[in-house]
């Protein structure tokens, strides 16, 4: 081989490295398209995982927009909405809070039912105190917590006490559902009533027990845009995907029941 094609080859194989290196480099750090829409969910805690799910799903196919949640009890949202607090959409898991803010003149529109559930009796694993329904959470001795009576979940579990001709179990009244979860996981409480789907996300910490058919309290999830959303074209977009073919399977994959 000549000089000048040992220094043809060498130059060749130093630009073949030189390009490979690029290719890999774009490879491990490709671009992010940038976030440039925004849209501010306040949901209730027990769609906690399923509305992270729908907002990773949203934002796949809206790869400019970002979904900020917020998760606490209904009448906490409320609360905070009404203080001002800057959210687009307001997703409650009863009809008397989302009513408060239509009421109020804080949503655009209707609400949309998008979304049902069912109470179940939240135990410890392996249910050791024996719990088959409603008259057992009455027991002395047995130690059972639910939700405030103005929290959804609660106010559904003194609609199914009430069917039960029983009296509510004295115990601690929690702020939201996933305060009632997870005190029974811990083993501070012997039995809460939470909904359906909060035991399916808890499955390994905690057990379900229906409640007996005639005393079965059924829970329906409104979604609205509110009147003062910053981003309304956002909200109007992750609305309609709740309610779609896609977000409906979403929520069933988290054990919700379809409107």
């Amino acid at each position: 081989m000549t000089t000048t094609a040992r220094l043809l080859t060498a130059l060749l194989l130093a630009w073949t490295s030189v390009a490979t290196s690029s290719v890999r480099a774009h490879a491990a750090d490709p671009s992010p398209r940038p976030r440039t829409r925004e849209v501010v969910v306040f949901a209730a805690a027990s769609l906690t995982a399923s509305f992270r799910a729908a907002a990773t799903a949203f934002e796949a196919a809206h790869p400019d927009t970002k979904v900020t949640l917020n998760f606490a009890g209904s009448p906490t949202l409320v609360q905070q909405i009404r203080e001002g607090a800057p959210a687009d959409v307001f997703a409650a898991a009863d009809e008397a809070n989302m009513r408060k803010l239509v009421d109020a003149g804080a949503v655009a529109g209707a609400p949309r039912v998008f979304a049902r559930n069912v109470l179940q009796i939240a135990v410890a694993k392996g249910n050791l105190h024996r719990i088959a329904g409603l008259a057992d959470l009455v027991r002395p001795g047995l130690v059972v917590v639910l939700c405030g009576e103005t929290v959804p979940c609660g106010k559904y579990a003194l609609e199914a006490f009430g069917k039960a001709a029983l009296a509510p179990p004295p115990g601690s009244r929690e702020t939201d559902v996933k305060a009632v979860v997870t005190k029974v996981a811990l083993g501070e409480a012997d039995a809460g009533i939470v909904y359906a789907t909060d035991v399916r996300a808890a499955a390994d910490k905690i057990t379900g027990v229906d409640l007996a058919p005639a005393h079965a309290v059924g829970a329906e999830y409104p979604i609205a845009i509110l009147r003062e959303a910053t981003h309304a074209e956002t909200a109007r977009a992750f609305v309609a995907f709740v309610l779609s073919g896609p977000g409906t399977t979403i929520l069933g994959a988290h054990g919700f029941l379809p409107p």
